[in-house]
């Protein structure tokens, strides 16, 4: 059998018609094991309806005022989710056999899914020991510091880490001003999207390719890009608010001055948990020695550590600064809930890539940018990631010029043009729509409860297609 036990906390190959034959034993593969075609799963195109039902409920069933409610209980979206999962494990044991079907829990739990539910969970945790109080006088150039400083941090402690931690004290700056919408929405095209571009931790799409393969400091040659974005996004913000600004009522405008307090940062010890955890992320992968050293890491060392570092946190904190931050643990519940129906689900349609990926016709940097960057605004952007990573991988199984070598025990190449182009699309364009990337429902939420009357989910994409399509094609014109 092919290594039925990869190194635990790497992504293991996706499962094909080699998974369950030994190398040599072609007598065997040459009957109906349930595949077929160079390792596409048999009558697949019934194997893949469990991920994309999942990804439409995940997309729909929030909108739905039938069913917008039933959603937003955690129990509910784990039931669709192992539902939908063990649908497609049938598929596996009926067309396959058992040991398919325990080999895409294998390659989808311990080889993704833990690695990253720690690194969310982590982050999360410890993100939310940090609490940032009080009030500045709500000026755009005020407002774009808060952006700004989001937008840097965002990328070492996730974008999830890095809204949560700075949301309520720019809502709390504005909340005497009238015009407030806009700064949320630009909040969450930066510091939620496009921050988290930089490095592995900061957005889950780039995790899961550094699990594949993808060397920890690939992600660092997207500064321009990132840059560029973000300088234009901010510019664009700080004029648009500078003209909201003068339409406040000067009563409001007086009020605010008045209730000024300086900022205030509680916790700060987690600032040095959250370095912890990029350590971890760096150093102890099990594929590869920690660096100057003969040393592996042991299976899952990575996981534990990280969550030992979100332990301390809980253990450290004082319990005011959580509840300043009305920290709970809904959000990260729910990631926890849908991803591991995700990765189960998406098993399939993966193998299916794998084998004939080529086929799709998709060749040049700027189609997978955009074809990952739409298809990432209205499914999630981190499976949407996976399934065009895997469709550059097919393209490409030779090392050379302009080619990545994808390190860990599954190796592979894949071309570097196209992976700047999923990897921006998939980060940047997850910022169109409320259900693109985590981080943005949660702050529409956040700020909702403080009173501002966010736009519905084709509102707030009226902003995100004049704002941010046209600069998308810029990054297009520019570096793709």
């Amino acid at each position: 059998m092919e290594q039925a036990a990869q190194p635990f906390g790497e992504a293991a190959a996706p499962p094909d018609a080699e998974s369950g034959v030994e190398e040599g034993d072609h007598d065997h593969a040459g009957h109906d094991h349930g595949h077929h075609d160079h390792g596409v799963p048999h009558l697949w195109q019934i194997g893949t309806i469990p991920f994309v039902l999942l990804l439409l409920a995940i997309a729909i069933l929030p909108l739905l005022r039938s069913t917008m409610h039933w959603w937003e209980s955690n129990t509910n979206r784990l039931a669709v989710s192992l539902g939908l999962a063990f649908v497609t494990l049938v598929y596996y044991a009926t067309l396959d056999s058992p040991i398919g079907a325990l080999l895409a829990i294998e390659h989808a739990i311990p080889g993704e899914y833990v690695p990253f539910i720690m690194l969310l969970f982590s982050l999360y945790v410890i993100s939310g020991g940090i609490s940032i109080s009080g009030d500045l006088k709500a000026t755009p150039t005020v407002n774009a510091s808060f952006i700004f400083v989001g937008t840097l941090i965002a990328s070492f402690i996730g974008t999830t880490g890095a809204s949560m931690l700075l949301i309520r004290p720019l809502l709390e700056t504005n909340r005497d001003r009238r015009y407030r919408v806009h700064t949320v929405v630009f909040f969450i095209f930066l510091v939620s999207n496009i921050g988290g571009t930089l490095l592995p931790i900061g957005d889950p799409p780039l995790f899961l390719g550094y699990l594949k393969g993808v060397p920890f400091t690939w992600t660092l040659m997207l500064w321009k890009e990132w840059a560029f974005l973000g300088a234009i996004l901010l510019a664009v913000y700080w004029v648009w608010d500078t003209i909201m600004f003068s339409r406040e009522a000067p009563s409001d405008l007086q009020r605010d001055d008045t209730r000024r307090r300086p900022l205030r940062l509680r916790g700060w010890v987690n600032l040095l948990l959250l370095v912890g955890v990029v350590f971890a992320v760096a150093l102890l992968d099990p594929s590869k020695p920690l660096p100057g050293t003969e040393w592996n890491a042991f299976p899952f060392m990575r996981e534990l550590v990280m969550l030992g570092l979100a332990g301390l946190s809980l253990a450290i904190t004082p319990s005011g600064v959580r509840a300043a931050n009305r920290f709970n643990y809904h959000a990260i519940a729910e990631v926890a809930a849908l991803f591991v129906g995700i990765f189960i689900t998406m098993q399939v349609p993966l193998a299916v890539l794998k084998a004939h990926g080529a086929d799709l016709g998709l060749e040049t940097s700027g189609q997978f940018y955009w074809l990952t960057g739409i298809l990432s605004s209205f499914l999630d952007n981190a499976p949407t990631y996976l399934v065009f990573f895997q469709t550059a991988e097919s393209l490409n199984d030779a090392p050379g010029d302009g080619i990545v070598a994808l390190t860990g025990s599954a190796g592979g190449f894949i071309r570097e043009d196209l992976l700047i182009g999923i990897s921006l699309g998939a980060v940047f364009m997850g910022a169109n729509t409320y259900i693109g990337n985590g981080p943005n429902f949660m702050v529409k939420s956040i700020a909702e409860q403080e009173g501002v009357r966010m736009p519905s989910f084709f509102g707030y994409m009226i902003y995100s297609g004049l704002v941010l399509v046209p600069c998308f094609l810029l990054v297009h014109l520019l570096f793709l």
